[in-house]
């Protein structure tokens, strides 16, 4: 099988520098979420810092949802401070940028590549609701599909 030609999916390994910022600040937030997780404290409240100071502090709740929807299988999110992208936080940031700004067909199909339909569908819900606030308050995330 040939494997020259293939596409790389969007954001992969990418170094968060060269994110645009709305990515950038929904990465820090899910950053700050996952190692709250690690830690044994309570993940959502440190999410909001960043959140707030861009005007979507309402949003900490809904990633939140999106976070928990897999249950006791975490995603596979990298801390604050990590230089790249690692893990699943390119798929999480494809299925983010979709869900805003795609078809649902495809936010959707973005997340079921990370999680079984039903949790699937219930992040999409909050996934929207995140689209919702962000472009409210200016925060256009990108379509890397186009």
């Amino acid at each position: 099988m040939a494997t020259h030609g293939l596409p790389t999916w969007p954001w992969t390994d990418a170094e968060i520098e060269s994110l645009p910022p709305p990515e950038a600040l929904l990465l820090e937030a899910m950053r700050r979420w996952s190692c709250a997780a690690r830690r044994g404290t309570l993940p959502m409240p440190a999410t909001q810092p960043p959140l707030i100071a861009e005007d979507v502090g309402d949003t900490a709740y809904l990633l939140d949802g999106v976070l928990r929807a897999r249950g006791e299988h975490r995603f596979a999110i990298a801390c604050p401070l990590h230089a790249r992208l690692t893990g699943e936080e390119p798929a999480l940031l494809l299925a983010f940028s979709l869900a805003q700004r795609g078809p649902r067909r495809e936010a959707l199909a973005a997340f079921l590549r990370l999680m079984p339909p039903g949790p699937a569908y219930a992040a999409m819900s909050y996934a929207i609701s995140i689209g919702i606030s962000f472009r409210r308050a200016g925060l256009i995330l990108s379509n890397p599909l186009r």
